[in-house]
């Protein structure tokens, strides 16, 4: 008689984000694929408009943070988000540069990976991001950054970025 084991899963935490085309469209259709092929939505921010952050001379942004329960290892969700942006037109022209979508992986439960040109969890630079952190602050406040040891809130509440965001 062969016993199955449970699946064990990992909540992971998804920035996503275009300038591009049908905006909220874009971010719509990447939810439902993030839904079939990464794992069961758990909680979806607002939407939340920026100004182009690192290159400027663009049109504005639109980002949402998504909360997913998943089997996936990290890189296999990293792996699939990739999948998942170029199956809804993403071309990578440049850094920073303009796009249909965008979808980063910020944080993984409480792992810290850290594979040179590959994969970084917690993203490296999302605490100095407003336009990450105010969705991620509204889907989970109380997370821990695992690396600095504050809540998603504190750090949000406490971040030195003045990009003007604003809820849709």
């Amino acid at each position: 008689m062969m016993l199955n084991k449970a699946l064990e899963y990992t909540t992971a935490y998804l920035l996503l984000g275009g300038n591009l085309g049908n905006r909220e469209d874009n971010l719509s259709r990447a939810i439902s694929l993030i839904a079939v092929q990464i794992g069961e939505i758990e909680a979806v921010s607002s939407i939340y408009e920026t100004a182009a952050w690192g290159k400027e001379d663009q049109p504005s942004f639109l980002n949402q943070a998504v909360s997913v329960k998943t089997h996936f290892t990290a890189l296999e969700v990293l792996r699939k988000a990739l999948d998942i942006e170029q199956s809804l037109g993403r071309v990578r022209k440049e850094k920073w540069g303009e796009r249909l979508i965008d979808i980063d992986l910020i944080l993984f439960g409480d792992e810290v990976i850290d594979m040179e040109n590959l994969l970084h969890v917690p993203h490296p630079h999302m605490q100095v991001r407003k336009f990450v952190m105010a969705p991620l602050a509204e889907i989970a406040p109380n997370v821990i950054h695992p690396i600095l040891g504050q809540t998603v809130l504190n750090i949000y509440e406490n971040i030195s970025d003045v990009l003007e965001i604003k809820k849709l």
